[in-house]
């Protein structure tokens, strides 16, 4: 089945945005075919116009004979007239005569008088008295006054234009004149130039489509060329243009001027997007510039942090860039899948944001930020089953590793903290025209460092606030995730106290775990109210990680007299 939407869009071009892309050949077929048909009518009026003067030349001789053979027969019924014949059966007569030798429906044969009276008219039209084209009498009469008693005339009858020749007729005292009506006299030289107009228009949409043919065939990288540009503005992406096969010209050389082009813009978008975040590369694409600007906006921000990193650097020395290299490799890679816009890399410290992109990832950023902190911690977990591996390979080829070896290989062990927080916080570009960064800015960026610092006492792996569960448990109600409370705290630098909780995946919790949970659960509400003997018990029971800082604390004081339930913390 014939696509016309298809050959209409290879004919006029596709539409981007509010501009179409006319294909080049179509223009070059459109101009040509428009010179050819130009060229073509304006040479065959030529021919048709001097073809018309050279029927009208052979028109005046005939005129001229059939004029010169009724003017002879009048003459001889003008002498059967004097004999005594009767001049209406001479005037018939001479009338039929003409009819006869007529050639055109509206061939005319007529014998005027000086004053306009009709002394003969053979015609197969309508029959007058007197002639109706008043100038063209007056023209004969004034040459009749200079003695030309001949010659030739236009003149109008019946609102029909006719040219013919005369002569005076001394015998009968009246202008004869033989005349041919003009349209009728084209007619057919009209439809002569119809069918040569048709046979041009038929000839140049042939000549037309074959050589749309041709030219597609010659320009054929054109439009290949063009289908991947605008392939590429759909996509916001730059490619390269296929142009295998092609042939050394212009266009070949314009297409390798455009890869080239492409790959060094690519290849510097490529250094420009690892340097900057996606939503940024993306407003720079379509906005064509990068402002000094920002807004307030809720988002969720995801604090990572190595531990034990100062003893690493002393350990590792310059090699620690390898190991976070290779920690960083696998964890933006995880960050990236679920939506994360990277803050800011200080060292062993990473700051991510979640919710900049608009939609469904924006509704999720808070589930989004706990996934993401267990990836983080599978990425290092892998890093030390790496590292074991190889210890032991060294073990089976070595028997035993150095002082120094043991060093380094307790510091490539990596262990890393996650503190989750969310809420309004400024998100945008800051510094100056000359060099900017994209930044986060907000109470809750820092709280998120704070709690990242709590794994150091509560040993679990995320702590996220209270803000991060209530997101999640609005906009993701499917997502199995039990958070249990662990503490309220009041961080330094803080005035106020907020409760912490520990995110765990559904999928991690077993009876036992469950168990130890209700166990820790018991113990902090009698923690909460006091009752530190009580809750003591409970965290003795517990052998889950944070219990131990409660077991610390409620064993090696009592309970404060101003208990609120808020512990103060007097470090980051």
């Amino acid at each position: 089945m014939i696509n016309l939407k298809r050959i209409f869009t290879h004919l006029i071009g596709e539409r981007i945005g509010n501009a179409r892309i006319f294909p080049i050949v179509t223009k070059i077929v459109l101009i040509f075919v428009f010179l050819i048909l130009l060229s073509s009518f304006s040479s065959h009026y030529i021919s048709l116009m001097l073809y018309r003067g050279e029927m009208i030349m052979l028109m005046k001789q005939l005129l001229v004979k059939d004029l010169r053979d009724i003017y002879t027969f009048a003459n001889t019924q003008h002498e059967v007239y004097s004999a005594g014949g009767s001049i209406e059966a001479c005037i018939r007569t001479i009338e039929n005569k003409s009819i006869l030798d007529f050639r055109n429906r509206n061939s005319l044969f007529v014998g005027i008088k000086n004053n306009g009276t009709i002394l003969l008219m053979a015609s197969r039209g309508t029959r007058h008295a007197v002639f109706p084209d008043r100038d063209s009498l007056r023209v004969l009469n004034e040459n009749l006054g200079k003695q030309i008693r001949e010659g030739f005339t236009t003149f109008t009858l019946d609102g029909k234009n006719y040219f013919g020749v005369y002569k005076y007729n001394n015998s009968w005292d009246a202008f004869f004149l033989r005349a041919e009506e003009f349209n009728e006299f084209y007619a057919h030289s009209r439809e002569i130039f119809k069918y040569i107009t048709l046979v041009i228009v038929v000839i140049s949409i042939l000549c037309a489509v074959a050589g749309v043919l041709i030219l597609r065939y010659v320009l054929r990288h054109i439009g290949q060329m063009t289908n991947s540009i605008i392939n590429m503005t759909r996509s916001k992406t730059l490619g390269i243009i296929d142009l295998k096969d092609a042939q050394p010209n212009d266009v070949t050389f314009l297409g390798i001027a455009f890869n080239s082009l492409s790959s060094t813009i690519g290849n510097l978008m490529a250094i420009f997007q690892k340097f900057t975040n996606k939503d940024i590369v993306i407003r720079a694409y379509e906005e064509r510039e990068i402002r000094l600007e920002g807004s307030r906006r809720e988002l969720s921000c995801l604090f990572t942090d190595i531990k034990s990193f100062t003893n690493m650097t002393e350990v590792l020395g310059t090699d620690i860039i390898t190991l976070l290299n290779l920690h960083y490799t696998q964890v933006i890679k995880a960050i990236l899948e679920h939506d994360g816009i990277i803050g800011s890399i200080i060292g062993d410290a990473l700051l991510v944001v979640y919710g900049v992109f608009p939609g469904d990832p924006e509704l999720r950023k808070s589930y989004q930020a706990v996934i993401t902190g267990y990836k983080i911690h599978e990425v290092a977990k892998h890093i030390r089953e790496q590292m074991m591996q190889l210890r032991d390979k060294i073990l089976e080829e070595k028997g035993s590793l150095t002082p120094e070896e043991e060093k380094v290989y307790e510091a490539v062990l990596i262990e890393v903290g996650v503190g989750i927080d969310g809420g309004m916080v400024f998100y945008g570009n800051i510094g100056s025209h000359e060099r900017m960064t994209n930044t986060v800015i907000g109470d809750n960026v820092n709280s998120a460092s704070r709690l990242e610092g709590l794994n150091r006492i509560y040993h679990i792996p995320v702590i996220c606030s209270e803000y991060i569960k209530q997101d999640i448990e609005k906009n993701v109600p499917e997502a199995k995730m039990k958070f249990v409370e662990i503490d309220t705290v009041r961080v330094k630098g803080k005035t106020e106290g907020k409760k912490i909780y520990w995110p765990i995946p559904r999928s991690d919790m077993n009876r036992e775990m469950r168990e130890q949970l209700k166990i820790f659960t018991e113990g902090l509400s009698m923690y909460y109210e006091g009752n530190w003997k009580k809750a003591r018990k409970s965290f003795e029971q517990c052998t889950l990680p944070m219990a131990e800082v409660f077991r610390t604390r409620t064993g090696t004081m009592a309970c404060p007299g101003n208990w609120t339930g808020i512990w103060s913390m007097d470090s980051k």
